[in-house]
């Protein structure tokens, strides 16, 4: 394996993948989360929203510092590491590459005059509409990108003649048969996970509730309604998209569906499969044992039907087949949004009738709980997403080891850019720390900002 050119390149792209994907769903999520709490605070004159506006602001800054650096890795990685596929699919693929480029700068821009011109307005609703392209920025450069993952899934807008592409269409390209689900999926579960990151963090105060204030107390149940009410929305929203993927896969790449859900024979009333083991027999075919299996659900999920029949993965050559370890990807990714959907219906259910603790202990663990299982939702999702595509790279057209680079040089590359990482992801981690604990809520709710902000909104009503 350490001498695999085509093991270790996977290898790479995979570790810096895993690790952008963190910082880039903050990216596209917080932004959001931001404009919604502002949103709030303004309309019902509470600053403690203006607060945590502020607050998830100032974090986001650095989460966006360390997405540069390996975002920019990734593109360096995609020329060094597959120049095949680079040399066969990039001039198809340059349109929305240069376009996520645009998007970023786009909101860089709103994103630094939106930090500049806080305060700086007598009307609030002005700074509020300068974070809206901030927003808009984020969510078109995770779709941009997306729309190139989705290409490599459904390779379109071209044509080969005799090794040579031809009749390039980057629009038919960038806007493929994969781009509605997956783009719009990345996209709604990016909200998800940073809604669940934001709760986590202020069902975690509260869990410390005997030192808090009373207003640090108010403060964090203020935040905790908004994200996980929000969560409530994207969890929900995630499921629905997560349906139509489903549906997707089954009509046009049913041995990624057949490899995640163990469906070996082409059947109607075909059943889900969900944890178990295989057991591999003498004759080459798979026992299933130890694991739970729901009638008709993987025939609902592929057309809506009980009697839909869903493509087995005996139709398929072994060499054509991804790893079956992917059942186990698929089953973490919607066991986890099955859990979020669950623990933030249960806090809004509690809170709406009253009668319920919504902030008892062991709904905020649960919560708190939620914000890491969120984080490994998506680094599931991805590497089902991608490694159930495997053996292809351009599905259908150009396998992964034709499209690697032959380098022996990948090794080193590997331990630099793990270091990189490593020192990265500490420096992040230290940073965000330093930050706030140096400017904790209860300083932050008596200083002039907060004063000022209750002063004016007090002024509004007079």
């Amino acid at each position: 394996m350490f001498n695999d050119p085509v093991m270790l390149s996977r290898l790479l792209t995979g570790l810096t993948l895993a690790f952008h994907i963190i910082f880039a769903t903050i990216g596209v999520g917080v932004p959001l989360m931001v404009l919604a709490a502002e949103y709030i605070g303004i309309k019902r004159k509470d600053p403690d929203y203006i607060l945590l506006a502020r607050r998830w602001t100032r974090g986001y800054i650095v989460t966006v510092a360390v997405g540069v650096v390996t975002g920019t890795a990734i593109g360096l990685q995609l020329s060094l590491l597959w120049p095949s596929l680079m040399q066969v699919a990039g001039q198809t693929i340059a349109l929305p590459l240069f376009m996520e480029t645009f998007a970023f700068f786009f909101e860089a821009i709103f994103l630094g005059i939106y930090l500049y011109t806080w305060d700086r307005f007598k009307n609030p609703w002005l700074h509020w509409l300068i974070g809206i392209p901030v927003v808009i920025g984020a969510t078109l450069s995770a779709f941009f990108i997306t729309t190139v993952n989705s290409f490599m899934n459904s390779p379109e807008g071209f044509k080969i003649v005799n090794g040579t592409l031809t009749q390039i269409e980057p629009l038919k390209a960038m806007f493929n048969t994969a781009t509605p689900t997956k783009a719009t999926h990345v996209i709604v579960s990016a909200y998800l996970t940073v809604a669940f990151i934001l709760a986590a963090i202020a069902a975690f105060h509260l869990l410390r509730k005997k030192t808090l204030s009373a207003a640090e107390t108010a403060y964090h149940k203020k935040a905790l309604r908004l994200t996980v009410m929000a969560g409530l929305i994207f969890a929900f929203s995630t499921a629905l998209v997560g349906d139509f993927s489903g549906k997707y896969l089954a009509k046009y790449q049913p041995e990624k569906l057949a490899a995640a859900e163990w469906h070996f024979e082409t059947t109607s009333e075909a059943e889900l499969i969900f944890g178990g083991i295989l057991d591999e027999q003498a004759d080459g075919s798979y026992e299933i044992k130890g694991a739970v299996k729901i009638p008709y659900a993987l025939s609902i999920l592929a057309g809506g039907a009980p009697d839909t029949e869903v493509i087995g993965l005996n139709e398929f050559a072994k060499e054509d087949q991804a790893p079956l370890f992917v059942h186990y990807f698929f089953d973490i990714m919607v066991s986890i949004g099955m859990y979020l959907a669950a623990i933030s219906a249960l806090f809004v259910l509690a809170f709406r009738l009253k009668k319920l603790n919504p902030y008892n202990k062991w709904l905020l663990r649960g919560i708190f709980i939620g914000g890491p299982l969120a984080i490994v939702s998506i680094e599931a999702g991805w590497m089902y997403a991608e490694i159930g595509r495997q053996p292809w790279t351009l599905y259908g057209i150009m396998r992964t080891a034709d499209a690697a680079t032959t380098s022996t040089a990948v090794g080193p590359m590997l331990i630099l850019f793990s270091l990189l990482y490593l020192l990265l992801g500490t420096i992040c981690t230290i940073v965000l720390l330093r930050m706030f604990k140096n400017n904790p809520v209860g300083k932050e709710l008596a200083d002039d900002h907060h004063t000022r902000g209750e002063a004016m909104f007090a002024d509004d009503n007079k």
